[in-house]
């Protein structure tokens, strides 16, 4: 038989096998065996295509994640330099309104000033000011805190002042116990955390946690503001006076502001009269 022949009777076949399941549907049987038997076949082929799309889809799903994770580590980190700035200037606000409180209780006038420098040499406690002469900063002026005295204005120039820090070793400041009344002189050590207490005979009746305020005496520092509160008190035997130490109440070595306090009795744009160096301290110096 011809090629053309045996062509044409496989065409004619088909056209009849469709024409009979098309009217009868007399291969559906056969059509569902074949499909039985080939779909193994078929699992095999596609096997390979779908797990190389898994593949790829992983490693595009991965990819993804590594892109995504390094842009929220990165808007973490954003987040938490924010945060940080946050509790900062939280830390800042609630400083100025303890500051604020304070000026609203004091009957003389105050001012914020900005703590521009530090030096707490164990010899020398001072500390540099954002106010000066332009503002009517005079030597000799009181400092404070939210808290208690800071110290005085030691020197002051035209845009800054010098303040002398009530720890320092040549400041003293008379003092009076807030609950007994007795009356002292507080000096510093040149440790921000330590001041003694001298001149207080044995007999006196002053304990560990009595709150030292200003005396007034000296017309330095107005009278009622706090000092420091006592933190030991020994009888040393043989000795005159009794060997008395206190913490300061302001914080001397942490403040980043503090008030500048102006006196009723002056005038608040008086021009300053400079504070000689003699006088530095309040008027009972330190022994």
């Amino acid at each position: 038989m011809s090629p053309t022949l045996r062509l044409l009777v496989v065409v004619l076949a088909g056209i009849a096998l469709m024409v009979l399941d098309h009217r009868l549907n007399e291969l559906q049987t056969v059509r569902s065996v074949l499909a039985t038997v080939a779909y193994p076949i078929q699992v095999a082929v596609d096997a390979p295509i779908r797990a190389g799309s898994r593949v790829l889809e992983s490693f595009s799903s991965r990819e993804d994640l590594v892109v995504e994770n390094r842009i929220l580590r990165r808007e973490n980190s954003e987040l938490r330099a924010r945060q940080l700035r946050f509790e900062a200037l939280q830390a800042e606000n609630d400083r100025l309104r303890a500051l604020l409180n304070t000026a609203r209780q004091a009957d003389e006038e105050v001012q914020v000033a900005q703590i521009l420098a530090v030096d707490l040499d164990p010899f020398r406690q001072q500390i540099v000011l954002d106010k000066g002469q332009r503002d009517a900063v005079y030597a000799g002026q009181p400092v404070i805190d939210a808290d208690g005295v800071v110290g005085q204005i030691l020197s002051a120039e035209y845009s800054s002042a010098t303040a002398l820090l009530i720890s320092d070793p040549g400041h003293a400041l008379p003092v009076v116990s807030a609950r007994t009344g007795l009356r002292g002189i507080v000096v510093g050590t040149g440790n921000p955390q330590r001041l003694h207490m001298r001149h207080v005979p044995p007999q006196e009746d002053i304990e560990e946690g009595d709150l030292l305020l200003t005396s007034g005496l000296g017309g330095r520092f107005p009278a009622d503001y706090p000092v420091a509160r006592v933190t030991s008190v020994e009888r040393p035997p043989g000795e005159p006076f009794l060997a008395i130490e206190a913490e300061p109440l302001a914080a001397l070595d942490r403040s980043r502001e503090v008030l500048l306090l102006w006196m009723q009795d002056r005038e608040r744009n008086a021009i300053p009269t400079p504070l000689p160096a003699e006088s530095a301290t309040e008027s009972a110096p330190a022994p």
